[in-house]
């Protein structure tokens, strides 16, 4: 399965509410499976938002709460859905970006690695350990979560583990979107693969988020992209243009370790 179609839920969330959001949530996975889509993707934190002052109360084991419930609405609608929840893990929260298929198989997960130091995630989070490539029918992806997107040295990490298309719910703040619409555009071209980012829109917490969800591919070619409303954005993409990209410019071949291991602090 080379071909794919990708639709970005570029929605706003009901700050602490999860029953809401879940059925925000399901609304947008029906019509994006009404709409030929394969693959949906839901911004960070979806069920919760930023709610972090009651992480614990939205958490739950990876297996149960929210996940279990996104898995049979992925089950139900026949559609893979992406994007992430707060998760409990041996005692710590960690927000925690999941891509359930069809059948309600959890594919890859990825709990967050960078916290965001503005909003003291790092009083309510822990962050992750690790940064795996994943395997699905279409091939090899990555998930990263919104400030992620700052931290070019992981998604080369992905790139050169074999990621051919990586994905990034977020919560991006409307006030520094212009960051986001050049970090994703970048990630993708240096990286040389299809990447997806999926941002929420309205306000919560006293913050505006910026929207302008966005599918990028090996070109640096924006294939679909919001503004600052709700939307449901779709695009087609082809996977065997990583391959060709790769190819017609050979970066990673011409890459130089030798020297850059010099630099590394």
């Amino acid at each position: 399965m080379n071909t794919l179609s990708i639709a970005l839920a570029q929605i706003d969330l009901a700050f602490g509410n999860p029953s809401q959001n879940f059925a925000t949530a399901c609304a947008q996975l029906a019509e994006a499976k009404a709409r030929g889509a394969d693959i949906i993707v839901l911004p960070e934190l979806w069920s919760s938002a930023s709610d972090l002052e009651h992480a614990e109360k939205h958490a739950s084991l990876s297996t149960e709460g929210m996940f279990a419930k996104i898995a049979q609405a992925a089950r139900e609608n026949q559609i893979t859905v992406v994007g992430s929840l707060l998760e409990m893990r041996d005692g710590w929260v960690y927000n925690t970006a999941t891509l359930v298929d069809g059948t309600g198989r959890q594919l890859g997960l990825y709990r967050k690695l960078h916290l965001v130091p503005m909003l003291d995630e790092d009083k309510f989070l822990a962050g992750g350990s690790d940064a795996q490539i994943f395997d699905a029918p279409f091939g090899k992806f990555a998930l990263g979560v919104c400030y992620d997107m700052r931290f070019p040295e992981l998604w080369r990490h992905f790139a050169l583990d074999g990621a051919r298309l990586a994905f990034a719910p977020a919560e991006w703040p409307q006030q520094r979107i212009a960051h986001w619409r050049a970090l994703v555009p970048a990630r993708a071209i240096e990286n040389q693969m299809f990447v997806v980012g999926c941002n929420r829109v309205g306000t919560g917490n006293g913050e505006t988020f910026g929207g302008h969800s966005m599918i990028v591919n090996p070109w640096g070619e924006i294939l679909v992209e919001g503004d600052e409303r709700e939307a449901l954005l779709i695009a087609q993409i082809d996977l065997d243009m990583v391959d060709d990209v790769r190819a017609k410019v050979p970066v990673f071949k011409d890459r130089r370790p030798d020297i850059y291991q010099k630099w590394k602090s």
